[in-house]
């Protein structure tokens, strides 16, 4: 069971947003990067960030995420996400040491330009499947995809990906318990392991994905849980070893 704490990057900061809501922001950090380290010190092997001023097309905070991955350090995969559309994002991501991309925008798109991507830079990319009601929003969740989220599914199997990341909007920051139904219907369609965002309450949420998520859905993104002190990360850690379930990608040579 995958356990990986996130951090959302707004202008430099550490925030949380409501739904998807710029209008609804909570800032926990304003450093990112010590976050990190408290995470890996507290047994994260893995990290979820996303440059929500890149996913919007407004700027991005790529020298933040830089210094976020050499905080971390050797072994821990830093996933990224939020307004990786073109290659320059991708090699400049990869660049840095990113272990792992994340795609939402440009997989509903532009699909063979991903496609071009997994041939070109191998197995480093996730599908960010992030829906309401079953549809995809895009741009950082303020427009729609007009494709159903288990529909991007299927492409996302067919193009190579590693794996997704589904968030089911409506529970994103809530606390209200993650949507292991939808990514269920997402891990079928797909045929590829994933991770649930979105609405993590706590410990028992946690063991809910673990015990009732079937054969796909693998893990679980913590966020808004983790900064208000709803889970306490080395005892999780220690429940759901981490080990070396947290490694799929692998680099192009």
């Amino acid at each position: 069971m995958w356990c990986v704490p996130a951090i959302d990057v707004l202008e430099g900061r550490g925030v949380r947003l409501l739904q998807g809501d710029y209008g609804r922001v909570t800032v926990y950090d304003e450093d990112p990067v010590a976050r990190v380290r408290a995470f890996v010190e507290a047994g994260a092997r893995r990290v979820h960030v996303v440059d929500l001023d890149a996913a919007r097309g407004r700027g991005d905070n790529r020298g933040v995420i830089a210094r976020m991955v050499r905080a971390a350090g050797e072994g821990v995969v830093v996933e990224v996400g939020g307004g990786v559309r073109t290659e320059r994002d991708v090699e400049e991501l990869l660049s840095v040491g990113a272990g792992a991309l994340v795609v939402g925008t440009v997989l509903v798109r532009d699909p063979g330009r991903v496609e071009r991507w997994v041939r070109e830079y191998g197995r480093v990319f996730w599908a960010g499947i992030d829906a309401r009601d079953g549809v995809v929003r895009v741009q950082g969740w303020e427009e729609e995809g007009g494709v159903e989220d288990v529909a991007l599914a299927g492409r996302a199997r067919d193009l190579g990906l590693c794996g997704v990341i589904y968030t089911n909007i409506a529970r994103d920051g809530m606390l209200s318990g993650p949507d292991v139904e939808g990514a269920q219907r997402v891990g079928e369609a797909a045929g590829l392991p994933v991770v649930v965002s979105g609405g993590v309450g706590g410990v028992e949420d946690v063991r809910r994905v673990a015990a009732e998520g079937g054969r796909w859905v693998r893990g679980v993104i913590l966020g808004k849980a983790v900064y208000e002190g709803r889970v306490d990360l080395p005892a999780l850690f220690r429940e759901f070893p981490q080990g070396d379930l947290v490694r799929l990608e692998g680099r192009m040579m």
